[in-house]
């Protein structure tokens, strides 16, 4: 049962690190992100690509793969996003998705459709009294705190942190003082997409890389938010631990129900506290 919770620990580590980001676009423009998927999912693509570049060194390439998607998500926010500001949602989601879509074909053009596995890039085992965990499980939880303490400073002490948060609570008010919001949102929308890359490259030697990784991962992240409360960096921080446990320890017990029991989860948080778009 400890390795179980272990486990979940890990899941709710990467939901924290990509819903995140998929938090603030959604809380901050009121966009349906779902080219935060394809980001995720290049993200780890990015990474094999550049370990022989790096020798196989692991933490490097994952650094250098996160930066190589600030590129690719400005060119999404200028030319996509940005024009679906103040829209139906309804846009948002047919646009973005279409995105994924052509993304997916992208990648499956260039690396091809076959999964590609990854080992442990550290390949120790650390003993936690009754049980034996992979120290790369620990690094990640140990990855999503600091995050989420450096987040939360950024959003507290930083210029752009609190013009961002005081955005959140009012955007007309904002632009009032001659301030470009639209800017600031953009900057939160790389933030964004590098924590999704970041979450990628993550899990990737958890799981196998394949152009449809984000897909799942995505809807999650959604339910994440959704439980966590829109723009809430403390909302989503737990809500995505208490989904990774949940998935965990339905799993368990009864595997095709894990990720199904995160929607049972998010309907109830509805049920009790409808979200207002």
């Amino acid at each position: 049962m400890i390795s179980t919770i272990a486990y979940g620990l890990t899941i709710g580590a990467i939901l924290y690190i990509v819903s995140v980001g998929l938090s603030l676009t959604f809380g901050t423009m009121r966009i349906v992100n779902f080219a935060h998927g394809f980001i995720y999912t290049i993200g780890a693509y990015l990474l094999i690509t550049l370990l022989p570049f790096a020798r196989e060194n692991f933490f490097l390439s994952a650094l250098v793969a996160v930066i190589a998607v600030i590129p690719i998500s400005y060119v999404i926010e200028r030319f996509i996003i940005r024009r679906l500001y103040g829209v139906s949602i309804d846009y948002a989601i047919i646009a973005t998705y279409a995105v994924v879509l052509i993304g997916v074909d992208l990648i499956k053009w260039i690396w091809g459709a076959t999964p590609i596995p990854l080992a442990d890039p550290i390949g120790k085992d650390v003993s936690l009294g009754l049980v034996t965990l992979p120290l790369y499980r620990i690094v990640i939880i140990l990855v999503s705190i600091l995050l989420s303490t450096a987040l939360r400073l950024f959003f507290k002490k930083t210029v752009v942190g609190k013009i961002v948060v005081a955005a959140l609570e009012d955007k007309d008010a904002v632009r009032s003082l001659g301030i470009n919001v639209d800017r600031y949102f953009a900057y939160v929308f790389m933030l964004g997409s590098c924590l999704a890359a970041l979450g990628g490259v993550l899990y990737a030697p958890i799981t196998s890389i394949h152009p449809y990784m984000g897909f799942m991962i995505l809807l999650i992240s959604f339910a994440v938010v959704i439980v966590g409360g829109l723009g809430n960096l403390r909302g989503t921080f737990i809500s995505a631990f208490v989904l990774g446990l949940v998935m965990a320890i339905t799993g368990r017990y009864w595997g095709p129900a894990a990720e199904t029991m995160v929607f049972v989860v998010m309907a109830i948080a509805l049920i009790i506290k409808p979200i207002e778009v």
